[in-house]
């Protein structure tokens, strides 16, 4: 009976698999296509490859695409680590009512925030482009950082931080020396979010982005709506194997920090 749920448990997954990588593969093996569209394989090229380094507004778009998302999620977890160390302080009611805020953003859908900052940045006169994009991505980036960084908060012990204050650590010190390094997996995961959700925002950035202006997702939806050029599969295939990469990187980076992590522990339980 074990063996059954189990096989059937391997076939749903398979299935699952199937059905959300299946689209990408598609994607990328016709982005080696000496054709012009996806009807048919018409054989192995690296053209669209050329026209897309060979396209300079194409490429000052991802310039755009990555500035803005490392910006982003840069300013994102400053702000992020900083308002999950003022919850964590924070008194029951107000931690409550701080929270509910933070999550706002997280249930909003992104039409209706997207509405509302353009709608903003109307009334307050900010020209639309480089700027309101970045405040915008900034924005709905910061909930995403806060609920990454407040479960490491809620895992480290106050005997910690007590223990150094006891041995003469001001407030800043016990902040950069015991807190930050004990929470930096969650600043971590917060970041590299924040970075996924920057990157392939469009729904936001549709409304407050300016001519003169754009990123990839923009881009995209503004080109597939005359008809799905190759050089697209192209630049998404580069951009999986980017976000493929950074998730291993951000698996090898907390799996080593971990591990740094308990042997520090270690170590300082047998200085004890």
């Amino acid at each position: 009976m074990k063996k059954h749920h189990w096989s059937w448990s391997a076939i749903y997954l398979t299935f699952v698999f199937i059905i959300l990588y299946a689209p990408i593969v598609y994607l990328v093996v016709f982005s080696f296509s000496s054709g012009k569209t996806m009807e048919r394989y018409r054989g192995f090229s690296l053209q669209h490859y050329a026209d897309l380094f060979a396209d300079s507004r194409m490429i000052t778009i991802v310039i755009n695409t990555l500035l803005v998302a490392f910006l982003a999620s840069l300013l994102a977890t400053i702000i992020g680590t900083l308002g999950a160390l003022a919850i964590k302080d924070a008194r029951r009611p107000w931690k409550n009512s701080l929270l509910s805020l933070n999550n706002v953003l997280m249930v909003s859908p992104d039409v209706i925030i997207g509405a509302s900052f353009l709608i903003f940045f109307t009334m307050l006169g900010v020209r639309l482009g480089f700027v309101s994009v970045l405040l915008s991505h900034v924005a709905f980036c910061i909930p995403i950082v806060v609920l990454m960084v407040l479960p490491k908060l809620n895992e480290l012990s106050p005997t910690l931080v007590d223990a150094a204050y006891d041995l003469g650590a001001t407030r800043w010190q016990a902040l950069t020396r015991v807190i930050l390094p004990a929470i930096a997996p969650g600043i971590l995961a917060g970041y590299f979010m924040a970075f996924t959700y920057s990157l392939d925002d469009f729904a936001v950035t549709f409304f407050v982005t300016g001519n003169g202006f754009s990123t990839l997702s923009v881009e995209i939806y503004s080109r597939a709506r005359q008809g799905i050029d190759l050089e697209i599969n192209a630049l998404s295939t580069l951009m999986f194997i980017a976000s493929l990469l950074l998730v291993i990187g951000y698996y090898i980076i907390s799996k080593h920090g971990g591990r740094r992590h308990r042997i520090v522990v270690v170590r300082e339980g047998d200085a004890q």
